[in-house]
């Protein structure tokens, strides 16, 4: 790391290292923009900004996974547009931070990810969010409004209108637990895992590109649906303030494919009190019910899976020692996360990788889901 940095820069002197993971999101998919509720995990998987100042006055930032330099005078990025560019991240929090009087300064950034990226597992927050410590280089931020900070950078500059999930778990992820987060109130609790289970993520090697996607359009579904059920319920905010009873009762206000967005998210929030609940109980039979009854939501409600997800779940079903699987993530490709026994997960790794090949002639990255700690700065060995 260090090594890379001196070779494309010439010096490492005053260099410093900061990373935020990506993340899994076990259950509760598309509930973070309604305000609703969410339960992910921070990974090991991450991303890491190595920074150090520019004696030169310009910023510069290297991505080491696409071998582009991207360089500006500070002067002319002040007034920088998107440009439909991985650049647009980074530069996306600079313009957030300045907004917020924190000026960025002339500096050499190498940036390098862990995250694959359209995997639907947050390679863009752990770009945001790793941008924006390497831009604040220990200025003090509340942690809280780092996340909404790093949302509006991706919702505004970058143009993607998303909930504050992401960025969240990539701050405030936790060892050894999930986080249950309300996307209302931005309070959180840690959720331990019961033992005997583990968590494998597979990628079907579709990246999503939700910026082109049908996202924005689920977006306005949603809002569609809560003014149209404001006609029964008036206090109706977000569908996140219905139940599964109160929206049947109310379901026949809304048009047929309005009505299955609203069903989705309603009885999804549902779905993650009911995962917590099994997950303290160690009910791990339930857990894997609710994690397919997800699935099959956002598959014919939502209809935000692909084939290969489908596939990946249903042919997870059919391995000895899973519970349950689920597309997780903005759908449209990216991956599946999967629970099972850690003594089944190497048998069901060569499983699904055959079958996959079978099916798609592609070979599914695996990756295991273990509960990291959230962002912060490195030792620089």
């Amino acid at each position: 790391m260090i090594d890379t940095f001196r070779h494309l820069y010439g010096t490492a002197d005053g260099v410093r290292v900061f990373r935020a993971p990506g993340r899994v999101n076990l259950i509760g998919e598309h509930t973070d923009y309604n305000l609703g509720f969410v339960l992910p995990v921070a990974l090991d998987l991450a991303t890491r900004v190595t920074a150090a100042p520019s004696p030169d006055g310009r910023l510069r930032i290297y991505s080491e996974d696409r071998k582009e330099m991207r360089e500006w005078d500070l002067a002319e990025f002040r007034h920088l547009e998107r440009q439909h560019h991985w650049s647009d991240y980074p530069v996306g929090v600079a313009h957030e931070l300045a907004r917020a009087g924190y000026g960025i300064e002339p500096a050499n950034l190498l940036i390098q990810s862990t995250v694959p990226e359209g995997s639907g597992l947050s390679s863009s927050a752990a770009l945001e969010v790793s941008s924006a410590l390497a831009f604040l280089r220990g200025r003090g931020l509340d942690r809280l409004e780092l996340a909404r900070l790093c949302q509006r950078a991706e919702s505004q500059f970058v143009g993607m209108p998303c909930g504050i999930m992401d960025q969240y778990v990539s701050i405030f992820g936790r060892e050894h637990a999930a986080i249950e987060i309300d996307c209302r109130s931005l309070e959180h609790r840690a959720v331990e895992l019961p033992e005997g289970i583990t968590f494998l993520a597979v990628n079907t090697m579709v990246k999503h590109a939700l910026a082109g996607s049908a996202y924005k359009e689920r977006v306005q579904e949603c809002a569609e649906a809560v003014e149209l059920l404001k006609q029964k319920f008036p206090n109706t905010a977000s569908l996140r303030d219905l139940n599964p009873v109160d929206f049947e009762s109310a379901a026949g206000l809304l048009p047929e494919v309005i009505r299955r967005r609203a069903r989705h998210v309603v009885t999804e929030d549902a779905r993650v009190e009911a995962f917590v609940q099994a997950a303290e109980a160690g009910d791990l039979a339930r857990m894997g019910e609710l994690l397919l009854e997800s699935h099959r939501s956002l598959q014919h409600d939502y209809e935000v899976s692909a084939p290969e997800l489908d596939f990946l779940v249903d042919t997870a079903l059919g391995i000895e020692g899973v519970y349950g699987s689920r597309m997780t993530g903005g759908g449209f490709g990216g991956c599946t996360v999967t629970m099972l026994r850690p003594d089944a997960a190497a048998r069901f790794r060569e499983e699904i990788s055959a079958a996959y090949q079978r099916r798609f002639q592609a070979t599914p990255a695996i990756y295991p889901c273990r509960p990291s700690a959230g962002a912060g700065e490195c030792t620089v060995a």
